[in-house]
């Protein structure tokens, strides 16, 4: 399936701005099951990017705007090829060792209420892939998708115990859970085809399963990856692998709106 992406965020700020310095995870990679076709970023800065892969695998655009004037906007675009590879995961080329992805965060880090669920399930971490499909379906039943109950800052455990979340939720719970069990475990960023515009780009999580390498689980829809998704960027949790982030000087008062869109392309 193609897939067209656009992931735009503008900015605007009560003062001027003397200069910002950014991080960007917005640039998908070919691997297997998934092909960039084109892909292109406009923004302040991006002419004189320092471009790098970082240790998990990512594509990162470093962009310093100096006095950006009024307001701007960072948008990401392009065209992306996708197969159904059954959400297996391979030849992204991560540098770290998979021990790394058993690191728990403050975001992941289980409640004991989360332990319960994780105690309670029928299948055991042994059976790796009937566990983890098991752990998607107790996550999506557990946390009911509700826009606007959390931020960027709400932990996997006080998402757990207010019962409602957002798909960044459902990977930290996801993803806490599954290393408590031993398992590796990856946060995921991406693109989900929608057709209507959303606030956010997609999560999700990839778990290491013996015999089959990393594979996906989105809890919040309860499936795995399909041709549907486009992945763009991992990492241990939300924090560290957000689409957009840094820091700046002068800028009281940021007003800042995300628009992302997906649809399928006419063939």
């Amino acid at each position: 399936m193609r897939l067209i992406v656009t992931h735009s965020t503008h900015y605007s700020y009560d003062t001027d701005v003397d200069y910002s310095i950014q991080r960007l995870l917005l640039t998908p990679l070919s691997f297997n099951g998934q092909k960039v076709e084109s892909w292109k970023i406009k923004a302040p800065g991006i002419d004189h990017a320092m471009q790098y892969r970082d240790a998990f695998g990512n594509q990162v655009h470093l962009i310093t705007a100096m006095k950006p004037s009024g307001p701007y906007s960072i948008v990401a675009e392009g065209t992306v090829d996708v197969q159904d590879m059954t959400g297996v995961v391979a030849g992204v080329g991560i540098v770290v060792p998979d021990y790394v992805f058993l690191r728990q965060m403050p975001a992941t880090k289980p409640s004991a209420e989360m332990s319960e669920m994780l105690i309670s399930m029928q299948a055991k971490p042994d059976d790796t892939l009937s566990f983890l499909h098991e752990l998607m379906g107790a996550t999506h039943e557990a946390v009911a998708y509700e826009s606007g109950t959390t931020d960027a800052y709400t932990t996997a455990a006080e998402a757990f115990t207010q019962k409602r979340g957002v798909c960044q939720d459902h990977a930290h719970i996801f993803i806490g859970l599954a290393r408590l069990a031993g398992i590796p475990t990856r946060y995921v960023t991406g693109y989900l085809i929608s057709g209507d515009v959303s606030p956010a780009a997609h999560a999700w999580a990839e778990a290491l399963v013996p015999g089959l390498g990393w594979v996906g689980f989105d809890a919040a829809n309860d499936t795995c990856p399909t041709d549907h998704y486009v992945r763009v960027a991992c990492g241990l949790d939300a924090a560290g692998t957000a689409p957009v982030r840094g820091c700046r000087r002068g800028g009281m008062g940021e007003h800042m709106v995300v628009e992302v869109r997906v649809e399928m392309a006419q063939q």
